[in-house]
């Protein structure tokens, strides 16, 4: 992966180093609700240019441009003097420990999937690819991080990224995590870090939307062959996955029952007393439907018997996600790849709190919660030549619009 280090546009440069009122979400994150929050917190929150909405008869991209030139004419942000790579850090809790994951932001070439410099675990669809285009047209600002993996055995780009001193920039997110942003303008270090990246391939974890929006717009426009992208290391501690469980509805007909009757044929059948507290396994498949739960195990003779896609490995078919897919919704409940795409039948949620209780109260016809998938299993499919099944991964905590971003012009 090539990189280059650019003069970052950043917000409220020797004023504040909190600059928690002015970032956001990335947009696909971003709910109505959530919307009207960041609207809320500041008339200089990045939402506005990034999900911006329609006002007073203009559409939301011309919003969008007119907003953001308004801002840098009065200097609300601001171009850095030298060019530099940043190191970024997440600190955030999860499993009742405080963890840091370490990475870095810098210009990265984007390139066709084939050349295989960038991989991507999961398929996109047109409708968010033209808003983001859209969006990127009119502005011509690159405002959003995507979330890149790399591989890093031996440390050597952590070493070659350490944060110095002080941060330059921080903010909490809207569940409370510390995002800390620094600079490195020595051009020794960044030629070090680019010799270390260059025979790298990246992974896309979160962000296949806009990178193949970068990839377009380079194609219309020759000059724009980088896109800015934060980098983050496989091996290093801090890579937390949740799983996006699966919340059923609009299913002709269904019955719980008659679902696990059905699903005995690959898995063993049990009650499941507490769901919330339950902890899914690679194999093991909780069922939430009203007042009653269920935990499926898949057995151990049954993997092969399963009517699986063709050219799938077994690496991909031993997610937990497909099996959940290819063992029970699509055989047993008719939602198939077409419904999936369509998002007719199936909604998402990391928290298995929450998919509980939508289930519980009837919201959906049923819950099923499932294992993450691990950093080792995305590898191995990935690099395989492999995509993950939809909405296979919850990269925890998202990364921050709004802390650095990069001018086109």
């Amino acid at each position: 992966m090539h990189i280059e280090p650019f003069r970052g546009y950043r917000y409220a440069v020797g004023t504040s180093r909190d600059v928690s009122s002015a970032v956001a979400p990335p947009y696909d994150q971003i709910s109505p609700a959530t919307q009207e929050r960041l609207y809320a917190m500041s008339p200089e929150n990045i939402v506005r240019v990034t999900f911006a909405r329609d006002e007073r008869g203009v559409d939301k991209y011309a919003r969008a441009r007119e907003v953001l030139d308004a801002w840098l004419t009065r200097g609300i942000w601001r171009r850095e003097e030298r060019p530099a790579i940043y190191p970024y850090t997440q600190t955030y809790r999860v499993g009742g420990r405080s963890v840091t994951r370490r990475g870095f932001v810098t210009l990265g070439e984007v390139s066709e999937y084939k050349h295989g410099r960038v991989l991507p675990h999961e398929r996109t669809h047109a409708g968010p690819k033209k808003d983001r285009l859209d969006l990127l047209t009119a502005t011509r600002a690159d405002l959003g991080l995507l979330f890149m993996l790399v591989s890093d055995p031996e440390g050597e780009l952590l070493r070659a990224t350490a944060p110095e001193g002080e941060p330059i920039s921080e903010a909490r997110d809207l569940q409370g995590e510390l995002h800390r942003l620094w600079r490195i303008t020595d051009e020794a270090r960044v030629a070090h870090l680019q010799e270390l990246m260059e025979p790298r391939p990246v992974i896309i974890a979160d962000g296949h939307h806009r990178y193949e929006t970068a990839v377009e717009y380079a194609r219309r426009h020759p000059e724009a062959t980088a896109k800015l992208m934060a980098f983050f290391t496989l091996e290093a501690p801090g890579l937390t996955i949740f799983p996006n469980h699966r919340l059923v509805r609009n299913v002709e007909r269904f019955d719980l029952d008659g679902l696990l009757s059905a699903a005995r044929q690959w898995f063993e059948v049990a009650p499941l007393p507490d769901p919330i507290a339950f902890h899914p396994a690679n194999r093991t498949i909780g069922v939430v439907a009203g007042a009653d739960a269920a935990v499926v195990t898949l057995r151990p003779d049954r993997l092969d018997r399963i009517a699986w896609p063709a050219g799938t490995s077994r690496a991909w078919r031993e997610l937990a996600v497909s099996i959940l897919h290819e063992g029970l919704l699509k055989p047993l409940l008719g939602i198939t790849d077409a419904k999936l795409d369509a998002r007719t039948h199936v909604d998402y949620t990391p928290d298995q709190g929450e998919a509980v209780r939508l289930a519980r109260a009837g919201a959906y016809q049923a819950a099923f919660l499932i294992a993450p998938t691990t950093p080792e299993e995305l590898q191995t499919v990935v690099r395989g030549g492999e995509l993950l099944p939809q909405k296979s991964t919850h990269f925890y905590p998202k990364l921050l619009d709004g802390l650095v971003f990069h001018r086109l012009d």
